[in-house]
């Protein structure tokens, strides 16, 4: 019994790239795939809508460098392999000035239709999207089998995270997104809540 056990686990070296994948690693691709289709689509459905130039050319740039990086995985994992066009690194076009403070401002409720939707709202849903599309690979990443689809997963967390940071700055240097600050006691007493751990690393 126990040599017919042995006989049905199989290793990496026994098996045709193309099957170098456990069922989880299916799971977890088709519902990081998803979401990144879905940020896709949903780029598709608010650029109509989009007022400013700037946000129009930003949704377009993140359409452009997504659409890449689902042909690379769709490469991936088909074959098991390395893809023709490996990850690439997004650059964004805002600068990291953050401003701070609370302007008054009306408060929002939910629009009622279509017409209501303003730059914005769709800001918001952009960063939202990115937010998960960021979440979903880095879970999909941690459990990979196969080791290519495992860093083209990791590889492109960092570039989830400079699309949702961009959309960030671009709200926040519109006010959409308004960054209140703590008392300055209030602000040191988090800033001197941890000290330097004793000890060196090991060796």
């Amino acid at each position: 019994m126990h040599n017919e056990e042995q006989q049905n686990l199989q290793g990496t070296s026994q098996m045709p790239p193309q099957q170098h994948y456990g069922g989880h690693d299916m799971f977890d691709a088709h519902e990081a795939m998803s979401t990144l289709v879905g940020a896709m689509e949903q780029g598709v459905l608010y650029e109509q809508h989009i007022q400013d130039q700037e946000l129009k050319a930003m949704c377009q740039k993140h359409r452009a460098f997504c659409t890449q990086l689902y042909n690379t995985i769709v490469d991936t994992l088909k074959t098991g392999q390395d893809p023709a066009v490996p990850t690439q690194s997004y650059k964004m076009d805002q600068n990291n000035d953050v401003m701070y403070g609370m302007q008054p401002s009306q408060p929002k409720t939910p629009a009622q239709s279509v017409t209501e939707l303003n730059d914005q709202s769709i800001s918001g849903f952009m960063l939202g999207s990115m937010k998960s599309a960021a979440s979903a690979f880095t879970m999909t990443s941690l459990e990979m089998t196969n080791p290519i689809m495992r860093r083209i997963m990791a590889d492109s967390v960092p570039n989830m995270v400079e699309m949702a940071y961009e959309v960030f700055l671009y709200q926040n240097k519109n006010q959409y997104y308004q960054v209140p600050q703590l008392q300055q006691q209030h602000m040191q007493a988090f800033q001197n809540s941890y000290a330097p751990a004793q000890g060196t690393m090991p060796h």
